[in-house]
């Protein structure tokens, strides 16, 4: 099969990790830096420019959109979808925006029936104390729904802090849904867990520590990851959600608390670093999955929202 990674390039681990398993299995594979892609739209032959070319028939693409270039990564995209409509797609266009804006994926994982953090939102600055309340009280956690890796969360530890920040984030906000409040969960500071989910299996997991006082536990932030190994709940928590955003691959990030998991993101470009971390071959179970499942034909979404 011809194969297009879309990526920043070949020096991106997960890239070269895709690029070795399937060429290891026969394809070919060409990796495509989307953020160099222009777009032609027009109603009779709409397409996608790369190095001064339209992009080629491929069987399968495969995206691997950074979370900066969501907007334009994720449009590049969705234009490849109608101009390849019988290829196969690992993560669809209209998933990986879901996934991204924090405040759709939690109510999408509520919708679906996944347990999550008690989450509130207002645009309301005088609602604080009433929003806090709802959430159990300081200490509190205030993240901006289109963050990543860590940043633009923040741990409240006093009412006053709380209002200092959301003040603070409400002036870079035009509309209040930008801005969410989160219980925070003391047994499980510092600590969260990575389930890798490929289809309908959970291929690796691993717990992920803080090293220091740092409430985040990403490994952008200097956390360190070991091995660890889910119950059957955990598993089939981790495929509901990525099935509630509609992504066959992603990264579902979970914490354990004392009424039970509860799922934290749903990451539709995880790293691939979970495989140093595990000795698990992710790369090859995704283009293992590909073999599998591309000729049958790409699935339209049928998730709403």
């Amino acid at each position: 099969m011809n194969i297009a990674i879309l990526s920043n390039g070949n020096i991106n681990y997960s890239t070269l990790r895709l690029k070795e398993e399937a060429e290891k299995r026969g394809h070919r594979v060409k990796v495509i830096k989307y953020k160099n892609c222009y777009v032609s739209i027009d109603e009779r032959h709409p397409k996608v420019i790369y190095r001064g070319r339209e992009i080629g028939n491929f069987d399968v693409f495969i995206p691997r959109i950074a979370s900066y270039m969501t907007r334009y990564g994720t449009a590049v995209l969705r234009q490849l979808e109608m101009a390849n409509p019988q290829a196969f797609f690992m993560n669809r266009s209209i998933a990986i925006s879901r996934s991204r804006d924090k405040l759709r994926s939690v109510q999408l994982l509520a919708r679906a029936g996944v347990s999550i953090p008690k989450t509130v939102f207002s645009r309301n600055e005088t609602d604080i104390d009433v929003l806090l309340d709802e959430i159990g009280g300081t200490p509190a956690i205030i993240k901006l729904a289109r963050g990543t890796h860590g940043n633009g969360v923040v741990l409240a530890e006093t009412i006053k802090a709380a209002k200092s920040v959301m003040q603070a984030f409400y002036l870079s906000d035009s509309d209040g849904t930008n801005v969410l409040l989160q219980e925070f969960i003391k047994e499980s500071a510092g600590t969260d867990i990575r389930a890798f989910v490929v289809g309908s299996q959970v291929v690796a997991s691993m717990k992920r520590q803080s090293l220091d006082d740092d409430f985040r536990s990403n490994l952008h932030k200097g956390g360190e990851g070991t091995a660890i190994k889910l119950t059957p709940d955990e598993r089939k928590m981790c495929i509901k959600a990525a099935k509630a955003m509609g992504l066959v691959v992603a990264g579902v990030d979970f914490m354990r608390s004392n009424r039970g998991a509860l799922v934290l993101e749903v990451n539709a470009s995880p790293g691939f670093g979970i495989e140093k971390v595990t000795g698990r071959n992710v790369a090859g179970r995704i283009i293992d999955y590909i073999d599998r499942n591309a000729k049958r034909g790409n699935k339209k979404d049928k998730v709403g929202a």
